[in-house]
């Protein structure tokens, strides 16, 4: 049976005309779209498919949750850095799936594009400051004088690539939503963005993974408390999956916002590799949380060392104050 509409292209805007004369658009050229579910096909769409709302729905309230905790967390131990950050990342994914839930209500409307297609590409960002928030502390807990650079200055380097990374996203994501996908430039900025994030964490895992070799003998010499080994463990995983997420973001944008394009219209690819890889690194952060490690007074290999030595020059003193 055929359609009871026909699709045409006039002027660059995509209409669908019904029998009776009347017309909806789907945007494009300088018409301004008013589609609306019930009247256009849902496959014209960009994303071709109505998003998941339990989905979103359920990675709302995930992310309400982990802001919660890292307000609790972040009070207790006096965080506040990394707190801010985590908000900020669950903040902008929350927001970014409020535009999921706007775009399943009308694939059409600019308000859900905008907020989805900015906001979710860019909440990974906000995750990955507060993991590099980390890297000063870490090198301090176990020994600050075997990095091959300043730690402040790895600090700072790191977070100045991810605002680098955070604007050329914004600024390609903006440029996208405001032209229903069909900027190049905007999708051209944005996947420069997110390949500068790719490589911002392969250098800060290859930093980390140096450290770690370079530490091994004050480790082995002085040994790291279980919990410092459970925080180790899933901030890797954080980054692990974060990595995996803009790696996948960059597959998916590299064909554009195109119909023809197959990852972008890929629901259960999205959700699988972006929607489960990030909320995946949100929950790692709570557990891989710098205060139980930092801020209970519990000695690392750098103190452990520190103690040894003042310890030897106080037994040096005093055996020289009793040959006296």
């Amino acid at each position: 049976m055929s359609a009871p509409y026909t699709i045409t292209e006039i002027g660059g805007s995509t209409f669908v005309l019904y029998p009776d004369g009347t017309a909806y658009t789907m945007g494009g050229g300088t018409v301004e779209a008013n589609c609306t579910i019930s009247v256009c096909p849902v496959a014209l769409s960009v994303y071709g498919y109505r998003p998941s709302l339990p989905g979103s729905i359920a990675l709302i309230a995930l992310y309400g949750l982990c802001a919660l905790i890292q307000v609790v967390m972040g009070w207790r131990y006096k965080t506040w850095g990394f707190m801010a950050a985590m908000l900020l990342g669950c903040a902008d994914e929350i927001m970014g799936y409020v535009g999921r839930i706007l775009y399943y209500q009308n694939p059409w409307g600019e308000a859900g594009f905008l907020m989805q297609i900015v906001l979710i590409t860019m909440g990974p960002v906000f995750f990955c400051a507060a993991i590099y928030v980390m890297i000063y502390k870490i090198i301090h807990y176990v020994d600050p004088s075997i990095a091959r650079f300043n730690p402040r200055f790895i600090y700072w380097g790191f977070l100045t690539c991810d605002l680098i990374a955070l604007t050329l996203q914004a600024v390609g994501g903006a440029m996208s939503s405001t032209s229903d996908g069909a900027s190049q430039v905007g999708v051209n900025i944005a996947l420069a963005g997110l390949a500068f994030q790719v490589a911002t964490l392969t250098c800060f895992s290859a930093v980390v993974t140096d450290y770690a070799i370079r530490s091994r003998h004050a480790v082995a010499k002085h040994g790291v408390n279980r919990r410092f080994k459970l925080f180790a463990g899933f901030l890797s995983l954080a980054i692990l999956t974060i990595f995996i997420r803009c790696c996948y973001r960059v597959f998916e944008l590299s064909e554009g916002y195109s119909s023809t394009s197959k990852a972008l219209r890929d629901e259960p690819l999205f959700i699988g590799l972006e929607s489960v890889m990030v909320i995946v690194a949100a929950y790692a952060l709570i557990v891989a949380h710098p205060g139980p490690v930092f801020n209970r007074g519990i000695d690392g290999p750098a103190e452990q060392e520190r103690i040894a030595a003042g310890e030897k020059t106080r037994q040096a003193l005093g055996a020289s104050s009793e040959s006296e």
